[in-house]
């Protein structure tokens, strides 16, 4: 036996994935435990339809799809196999839902899945059941398939088994042993079980397991319901379970799969019907499956006459057979994946359907067994990645339900979330109302993306206007404020950056350790670094401040900085962090006319010597004290000015006065995102993941070699030698193709990367998309072509950056 002592909680396609996975790579030392029999344990795993489509815009669940394709595609059970690639296709019987379509195809292409738009005839050819007068184009993809949800449990049981796990049916978990903020095991209704990690894969009941180990999981249990339709004449005599791809009616929230001569349907079409983990029945008490509730036939009238539209064979036909069963879901969409902040130890892989299930299985072993993921970014699934009014139960219940209703829907990358909003507003909030903000959300903060107050602007401008898709959520407004950003002098609201203090006598080798810059310098030193995994891999770029010899503020990227932070700190209580964020705000003053506005303001000396740039000092604004930061994300002249919460909408109004008599204004996100993307500024998590290190990403300049060490930095090296992939600046000259993130880019008629971030240059008058590329093609001049809807952009490779290259503005 070898490794530590591990139990896993569930016996559904996730545990019984991890069991597998953590075993194949040496850790035998494994207790599986479940409250029902095996392999069929009651849970989501049990009921599911199988459908496993690919197609997703997150790289990494794409990624975790394909893996679960192809590993069940090579697992079998005494021959009966586990996975019937019969490939998927999506169809469109709307113009809105065609170009949704190629929009997908262009998500398959840029993650390396094969996949092709077929016309409607083709759809027919491809299911003969679809009604071809109702749909006018299909995605396919042939990788797609059904996955045997119970055999692949059965047959991945069967291999941990035979390494040495052990699986024990018929164990319901009472409770999971802690002392000292340590896992020590799981007490169980037939007795405890010792254990250093546990790692909780209960599904549905995986908030009420959580919370024995003090964890709050933003997981609701919802109803969905399936249901099998009888012998449908048009299939009589199909001896195979499935010979047609999986399909999916999303226009009217609708899918589809074979079962001999029986169709199955599911249906999101319906009202949410959530329940909490505690009113689930236990295997014994359930009248079957646990996760099965009866069936509401009203809520299926609409799927049932729909389906008779398309497939009208099953007109000849009758329902009989239907479940309401249980499935879970999240407030972004997304699985829950790490390790408690807590109680060390205890591990969640929570919120998985069938689809992700074995790359999830993969992903969780690596994590555990290595220290980290090597074959996938998990920065979108750290289950520490909420902010904390982002697990209330308000908040949860209304999100999880608000992403079964969109399940199937069109959604924008800008798409306003629903309630509850607003959450969180700044200071300055109600002076941005007056200005007529258009407001987004930014991690529950209302962030503004322009103001209808700066319309006037536009006059006289010529303003770039993008296509109709590109062209949602966005006002010629965010040009105007971006080129009069660079002509006098704007205000950017900052406050949605979050910020940590770190403090305490060893609070300077804490950060040094972490960081690949030299953070240790004089107080009033800025610098930007990079936090590093164990394997090189960015986990974050921040700005570091210090402000005094034991004190520095950081300008981090959300949630999961901190917890890296957390779990770093030194046992001896030498190094506190915490979140200042709340109690603080941030105006970023910005412009040719900055020091103009700010100057006069102060005692302080503003000048170009007397705060240079990448420093920090205290000082007065008015009569608001700030910690300024001469440092800028849009490439001009200008400040960080952060005060307390209290004092916000003082300094705004202070500085508004100031800045109106020399054309200042207000700008939004809209103007500073493209102003970033002409500096080539990188967004962490956009534009670099944890897949990517600093010499791939063009921040090596981040990186001090010659420090004595910090965490990555041994892998960072071996890195240094082989890098094969760039990310790369692509400048496009039609004014109206303004690609938005994601779309494949290519080589003549070979896909070779992907669009990260996009936008239109007001300044430079050219569109802008960074995008991950060979190493071999990132060479200026080069002419490549991006993938936009149904369409070829012409795209060309440019030196970075585009704008002030000599960083006089940004220095004067």
């Amino acid at each position: 036996m070898a490794g530590p002592r591990v139990v896993i909680i569930g016996a559904g396609v996730v545990g019984a994935a991890l069991a597998d996975e953590i075993s194949a790579r040496g850790w035998t030392e494994v207790t599986v435990v479940d409250q029902g029999p095996l392999p069929a344990t009651g849970g989501s795993s049990s009921h599911a339809p199988g459908l496993v489509f690919q197609a997703n815009s997150s790289k990494t669940m794409t990624e975790l799809a394909r893996y679960t394709v192809e590993k069940l595609s090579s697992l079998d059970v005494d021959g009966q196999p586990c996975f019937l690639q019969v490939g998927g296709l999506e169809v469109a019987t709307t113009p809105e839902r065609v170009t949704e379509l190629h929009r997908r195809q262009g998500w398959l292409t840029s993650w390396g899945v094969e996949s092709r738009i077929v016309t409607a005839d083709e759809c027919v050819d491809l299911h003969p059941l679809v009604n071809r007068d109702r749909v006018l184009a299909g995605l396919h993809i042939p990788t797609d398939g059904l996955a045997k949800a119970v055999l692949a449990v059965e047959a991945q049981i069967r291999r941990a088994t035979e390494r040495g796990v052990t699986f024990l049916a018929r164990h319901e978990v009472l409770d999971v042993l802690q002392a000292d903020g340590e896992v020590t095991g799981v007490r169980t209704d037939q007795g405890d079980l010792q254990a250093d990690i546990v790692v909780c894969c209960a599904g549905i009941w995986g908030p009420k397991i959580a919370r024995m180990a003090g964890m709050n999981l933003p997981l609701t249990p919802l109803a969905h319901q399936l249901a099998w339709t009888g012998p449908v004449p048009a299939l009589a005599g199909q001896t195979e379970e499935a010979v047609r791809p999986i399909l999916r009616h999303q226009d009217a929230d609708l899918y589809y799969r074979d079962r001999h001569d029986t169709l199955g349907i599911g249906y999101y079409g319906h009202r949410p019907m959530p329940i909490t983990a505690d009113e689930i029945l236990s295997v014994d008490e359930a009248d079957g499956m646990p996760s099965v509730l009866k069936f509401t036939e009203d809520d299926f009238a609409d799927a049932w006459t729909e389906t008779q539209s398309l497939l009208p064979a099953t007109r000849e036909a009758k329902v009989e057979e239907a479940i309401n069963g249980l499935f879970s879901f999240t407030t972004d969409g997304l699985p829950l994946l790490g390790e408690s902040p807590d109680v060390k130890g205890f591990w969640v892989a929570e919120a998985v359907w069938v689809t992700h299930s074995a790359g999830v299985g993969r992903a969780v072993a690596e994590w555990l067994v290595d220290g980290h993921c090597s074959s996938f970014d998990l920065h979108e699934c750290d289950v520490n990645r909420f902010e904390p009014h982002q697990l209330s139960p308000e908040y949860v219940l209304a999100r999880d339900c608000q992403n079964f209703v969109e399940v199937y829907d069109i959604l924008h990358p800008l798409q306003p979330s629903g309630d509850p909003r607003p959450i969180r507003t700044s200071p300055f909030h109600a002076r941005q109302q007056e200005l007529g903000a258009f407001f987004l959300e930014a991690n529950g903060w209302e962030r503004p993306h322009w103001y209808e107050a700066n319309a006037h602007l536009v006059e006289g401008r010529s303003i770039v206007t993008p296509d109709d898709w590109a062209a949602r959520y966005w006002s010629p407004i965010v040009g105007a404020e971006a080129q009069a950003t660079r002509e006098t002098v704007a205000m950017y609201d900052m406050t949605a950056l979050k910020r940590l203090e770190v403090s305490g006598r060893g609070a300077a080798d804490f950060l040094e350790r972490l960081c690949t810059g030299k953070v240790a310098k004089s107080v009033g030193s800025v610098t930007y670094t990079l936090l590093l995994d164990h394997d090189g891999g960015i986990r974050s770029d921040i700005t570091v401040a210090r402000l005094a010899p034991d004190l520095f503020q950081v300008g981090a990227n959300g949630n999961l900085d901190l917890d890296w932070f957390t779990r770093h700190l030194p046992a001896d209580g030498t190094v506190q962090v915490r979140d200042i964020t709340p109690g603080t705000c941030c105006i970023g003053l910005w412009g040719p006319l900055a020091r103009d506005v700010l100057q006069p303001l102060t005692d302080e000396d503003f000048s170009a010597t007397g705060l240079k740039y990448f420093r920090a000092k205290r000082a007065h604004i008015g009569s608001v004290p700030v910690t300024a930061m001469r440092l800028s994300y849009v490439g001009e002249l200008g400040w960080e000015l952060y005060t307390t919460a209290d004092l916000g909408q003082k300094l705004w109004d202070t500085l508004w006065r100031a800045a109106r008599p020399l054309g200042g204004i207000a700008a939004g996100r809209g103007a500073f995102n493209t102003l970033r993307l002409e500096k080539g500024y990188r967004s962490f998590g956009t534009d670099m993941t944890y897949e990517h290190d600093p010499y791939e990403a063009g921040v090596a300049f981040a990186v001090k070699a010659d420090k004595e060490d910090f965490v990555g930095k041994a892998a960072l090296e071996r890195r240094r030698a082989d890098v094969r992939r760039k990310l790369t600046c692509l400048t496009i000259d039609d004014p109206r193709s303004v690609v938005m993130g994601k779309e494949p880019v290519y080589d003549g008629q070979r896909a070779v990367g992907y669009v990260t971030s996009a936008a239109f240059g007001h300044t430079i008058g050219k569109g802008i998309a960074y995008a991950w590329l060979p190493a071999e093609l990132a060479v200026a001049g080069r002419a490549l072509h991006i993938g936009y809807f149904d369409r070829r952009v012409e795209a060309v490779v440019a030196e970075e950056p585009l704008f002030d290259p000599a960083m006089s503005r940004l220095r004067g």
